[in-house]
């Protein structure tokens, strides 16, 4: 923020971006404004998700506004604002998402969306979406709507950056092949791949068994290779294969 975003004028979404308008119209640092805005809301979390959650945002909460005082604004890395926002947002995005990761947040305004969509026919990321357009709408009346579609692009490699981060880059695929040669596919999946399967008988409408399920968890590197194995063993093999955020336990652990 000290660095690329506010030297330029531009902001991000929720209460950071709130902060940043709120110290460019008084003056007053930007670091009062993230614990102040922000204390209501990691309260509510506190009575709706938890000690855990409570403290661990209040920990990063504390810590960022901390480091924004020791770091002023006096000079930026660069008058780019392209670059700006494009670094900016990294920044953000990779401190928010290492945040989250752990059970935590930095911006309040996740919350309230949180607790807002069990009233709303909304989801979580439309009413996220809805808030920081307003508030990137301000910062287009505060610091000119060039600077506003900037801050656009910082919240957008903010948000990647962050999902990225909190969800880690090695993202993993599960795999579910129907076929009456599954054991075939699946002792090639084991051999060529090095990865553990799970067989499940399949039905037919009718109760009769016909064909055998198996489900496995790979790498996305992996998703050809997989492909060029099932279809080695049987062409006509039905294959469905989907992204998955998180995998837990040794049953899905490549054996190698």
């Amino acid at each position: 923020m000290q660095a690329f975003l506010i030297p330029n004028h531009l902001t991000d979404g929720g209460v950071v971006g709130i902060s940043i308008i709120a110290t460019h119209v008084t003056g007053l640092p930007i670091g009062f404004f993230l614990l102040c805005l922000n204390a209501p809301f990691i309260y509510l979390g506190y009575k709706k998700l938890g000690s855990i959650f409570a403290i661990s945002s209040s920990v990063g909460l504390l810590f960022m506004s901390l480091m924004t005082g020791l770091f002023h604004s006096s000079s930026a890395a660069t008058t780019e604002p392209i670059l700006a926002a494009i670094f900016g947002g990294l920044a953000i995005g990779i401190g928010s998402g290492v945040v989250i990761r752990y059970g935590g947040t930095l911006d309040g305004t996740e919350i309230v969306a949180i607790l807002a969509e069990k009233k709303s026919p909304f989801s979580v990321g439309e009413l996220i979406m809805a808030m920081n357009l307003l508030i990137l709408g301000v910062a287009g009346f505060v610091f000119g709507w060039d600077r506003a579609m900037y801050s656009l692009v910082a919240y957008a490699v903010a948000y990647k950056a962050m999902d990225i981060t909190a969800e880690g880059l090695d993202q993993s695929k599960s795999v579910w092949i129907v076929s009456n040669k599954y054991l075939e596919i699946g002792e090639a999946i084991r051999q060529e791949l090095g990865r553990k399967v799970t067989y499940v008988n399949g039905r037919s409408v009718d109760g009769i068994v016909s064909n055998g399920v198996i489900l496995s968890v790979i790498t996305r590197i992996e998703e050809q290779k997989l492909k060029a194995v099932v279809a080695t063993c049987d062409p006509r093999a039905f294959v469905v294969i989907s992204d998955v955020h998180e995998v837990m336990g040794q049953n899905f652990e490549s054996k190698t």
